[in-house]
């Protein structure tokens, strides 16, 4: 309720401070609103903490806190609002009081698909510093927030804070390059962190714990496929639950201390099993470690046998009973496709979830389970055989040897296709596989470019692959 509301923000002005409560202002709201303008988000810091110094000072009058934050919201409704534009305004504004303030206060962007922050050289930095020391300082907090909007808040306080430390000392060192350098060492960790989680949180914030359970699973399974589902999956879990814990945390060394947690059972679990993972683990630093891991190409198919099918029994079993065979089936397929992208997969995924709601529903599921079995036991392997092969050239070619070999398929392939047309296609794969074979690909954005028409059993009525 308002009491609440009030008392929070009054509680974090008093503790913080007005200048450390703008910073945390300006960082939240850059990633809260990760698509509004530096003008927008410094519109909405001034308002706000303009609402704290007056509301939360000593013998204000109770009523001001609600007074000011009614007349903010009545602000964002104004067709000239000049604070961050979003869809979902103009229904919030369809409320009244504090319904309608509460609407507003859930609103968010979707996270940038890419960090678009990039440092700018020493120099640059010194002269953009010195020529005015809070405005450059109000810039890069507003787009390193806004880039890394899903890094934990704790992540992104200290990352922030460490580098504009740097910049003050470096720019007024007798020897600038060497404080740079030697502080860029010291920080290392930190932004090493600050990516990775931002990169995880944004995987757990589109898929959710089960799904990202599955993801992290096939990632292991692909880089490591000689081991085996009892050594990935407690992986796999232990994953899904560090960032369940830990995206949202405000807990100052929970990402840091839970995710180092990990990597060390990742590393006792498969370092004699794999020499690049092993190589990984010799570090000191754990978090370095860990972004070692996650940068490992994928490894050689491996010569495996036929790989059981879960039966009809087990798909459909009670109580959760399903989680392990059909996450088993799944993990089968990624190490035997090292190269499947994870937006292939997570539509499989996502296709064994919908084939379980509509079939395991049924009186007898059987006939609805071995229907949809045969469709894509037949139409299946091409779409994945492409897709692997695919990323598989993308990876290991120089660029320009990759779309030269791909334009030749193509020719090859359609070879009464319109130039036009050859084109079209090539720049279609051209850009699934720049934006999407990677393992730190975007998953919301590489969602979007597979297509349901292009794959089997959606022209059954199955969104599967």
């Amino acid at each position: 309720g308002k009491a609440y509301v009030r008392e929070k923000v009054c509680h974090e002005y008093r503790m913080l401070g007005k200048e450390n409560f703008r910073t945390l202002t300006i960082i939240t709201n850059s990633q809260k609103y990760s698509n509004g303008t530096f003008e927008e988000i410094s519109h909405l810091v001034r308002a706000i903490v303009s609402l704290a110094e007056t509301c939360c000072a000593d013998g204000a009058d109770p009523s001001c806190y609600d007074a000011g934050s009614s007349a903010l919201s009545v602000k964002s409704c104004s067709a000239d609002s000049p604070f961050p534009a979003h869809p979902g305004t103009a229904e919030c504004c369809t409320h009244e009081g504090l319904e309608r303030k509460l609407c507003l206060a859930a609103l968010r962007h979707p996270p940038q698909p890419l960090p678009r922050y990039l440092q700018p050289s020493d120099q640059e930095l010194c002269q953009a510093f010195q020529k005015d020391p809070q405005e450059f300082a109000d810039r890069y907090l507003y787009e390193y927030a806004s880039s890394y909007s899903q890094a934990p808040l704790p992540v992104l306080l200290g990352s922030t804070r460490t580098f504009l430390s740097m910049v003050s000392t470096c720019c007024i060192s007798p020897a600038p390059t060497a404080c740079f350098l030697k502080k860029k060492l010291q920080r290392k960790t930190l932004s090493l962190l600050t990516l990775t989680s931002n990169r995880a949180c944004s995987r757990f914030s589109a898929y959710g714990k089960d799904k990202v359970t599955f993801s992290y699973l096939a990632s292991l399974a692909q880089k490591v496929p000689t081991a085996s589902f009892e050594d990935l999956f407690p992986l796999a879990e232990g994953a899904a639950e560090v960032l369940s814990q830990c995206c949202d945390s405000v807990a100052e060394d929970c990402m840091q201390k839970k995710l180092s947690e990990h990597t060390a059972k990742a590393c006792a679990t498969l370092s004699a099993r794999d020499g690049g993972f092993a190589s990984c683990c010799k570090g000191k630093n754990l978090i370095e470690n860990y972004f070692c891991i996650l940068a490992l190409p994928p490894a050689p198919a491996p010569k495996l046998p036929e790989a059981p099918e879960p039966t009809n029994k087990e798909l459909c079993g009670k109580d959760g009973a399903h989680v392990a065979p059909q996450s088993r089936s799944l993990f089968e397929l990624a190490r035997r496709h090292p190269s499947l992208p994870d937006a292939i997969l997570a539509k499989l995924y996502d296709a064994s979830e919908k084939i379980r709601g509509e079939c395991c529903s049924a009186k007898d599921p059987s006939p609805c389970l071995d229907s949809k079995r045969q469709r894509m036991g037949a139409e299946l392997p091409p779409v994945l055989e492409k897709a692997s092969q695919l990323c598989e050239q993308y990876t290991k070619l120089y660029f320009l040897d990759f779309k030269k070999r791909l334009r030749e398929s193509l020719t090859q392939a359609f070879p009464e296709a319109s130039t036009e047309l050859l084109e079209q296609l090539l720049e279609q794969r051209v850009s699934f596989a720049s934006t999407c074979c990677s393992s730190d690909a975007p998953p919301l954005l590489c969602a979007s470019k597979v297509q349901p028409q292009t794959l089997p059993a959606a022209r059954g009525g199955c969104q599967t692959p």
